[in-house]
């Protein structure tokens, strides 16, 4: 298989595109095209040793920017980078696309490009958080900001397959975001959510709180994606204030500090397990093809990883074996009376 990376996406684009597609492409043998613009990547490319490695560029004339809005990336810049990548999958080039670019514009051209998953409304974000136990999948996180119930249900069964055959939960425990735990809580999305959910035939546990994204007793949490970008980017930041508070103590006491020295494997294990970038990106499940949404300001290694979750995704068949589930687990918003969807 082959994964086409935009490469001009991103803060740090295209330096951290190019280093990570080259670890990418040497750790686990990968082709790679790289799509941009060709003068640039080609000087890049040159500085590393890619002898043995497959490792192309394809030439993009424009690129989207990280102010550009979705319909602008769609209508007006059909030679960018990310437009080329989704249209190489399109035509069976590629088998997969990753970017550090605009999410919103990455999700509105793949939508665009490769159209949807019959039986799938909305495509949506799903990211991948550490829990005490494995990971969580949380969902939508930033892809769609006003939902309705049907939505959430559909959000359920794509996050339940990712779950299932990406980390082999057997029979992922679905829960609905909510204030608290009791039938009576949550607001009238989550409520019809959870309505539906309790008819459906995941593994459905009812609502939950957003401590539980981390107590490692549910394993697929869908909301709205304003919601789950807030939750994101709050669980970024708490890692990032986390890991700054403990550097910060430890520098201040003498036995604070030999204490870290014997402690140092355990630190560096758990700055791995919150690093987004051992993830690298998050699936943008529901459209016709593979494709991986990086954080903007990814490393080299998150885009090396990226590279691999995309590959990952495609020898599982998440598409299809979405395709299969949905063809007993209906959430389509097109049935039931006046489109209110059903499961």
């Amino acid at each position: 298989m082959v994964v086409a990376v935009d490469a001009m996406g991103g803060d740090n684009a295209p330096e951290v595109e190019v280093e990570g597609a080259v670890a990418a492409a040497r750790r686990w043998d990968v082709p790679i095209v790289l799509v941009g613009d060709q003068g640039r990547l080609e000087a890049i490319l040159a500085r590393y040793d890619t002898a043995g490695l497959d490792v192309t560029v394809r030439h993009a004339s424009e690129v989207v920017g990280m102010h550009d809005s979705p319909s602008d990336a769609v209508r007006k810049k059909k030679g960018s980078s990310i437009r080329v990548a989704f249209e190489m999958l399109q035509r069976g080039e590629v088998q997969a696309v990753v970017s550090a670019g605009n999410s919103g514009a990455t999700m509105a051209v793949g939508m665009f490009v490769l159209k949807r998953i019959p039986g799938i409304d909305r495509p949506a974000i799903a990211t991948i958080l550490p829990n005490k136990k494995s990971q969580t999948v949380v969902l939508d996180s930033g892809a769609n900001v006003d939902c309705k119930p049907f939505h959430l249900a559909q959000f359920a069964t794509m996050g339940a397959v990712y779950a299932k055959f990406m980390f082999g939960k057997e029979r992922p425990r679905v829960g609905v975001l909510s204030n608290g735990e009791e039938e009576c809580k949550g607001n009238e999305l989550s409520r019809g959510a959870h309505g539906l959910l309790k008819q459906s035939r995941l593994n459905y546990i009812g609502f939950v709180e957003g401590r539980d994204i981390y107590s490692g007793d549910v394993d697929v949490v869908v909301c709205d994606g304003f919601v789950g970008n807030v939750v994101l980017k709050v669980s970024e930041g708490l890692s990032e204030a986390v890991s700054d508070m403990l550097r910060q103590e430890i520098g201040r006491r003498f036995f604070a500090k030999l204490g870290y020295l014997l402690a140092r494997p355990a630190f560096r294990a758990f700055r791995k397990k919150v690093d987004y970038a051992e993830y690298g990106g998050a699936p943008l499940l529901g459209i016709q093809g593979t494709g991986m949404i990086c954080h903007g300001g990814s490393n080299a290694r998150a885009i090396m990883n990226a590279i691999h979750m995309a590959r990952e995704s495609v020898s599982q068949r998440i598409n299809e074996r979405l395709v299969a589930q949905l063809g007993t687990e209906v959430c389509d918003g097109d049935a039931g009376a006046a489109g209110k969807g059903s499961c």
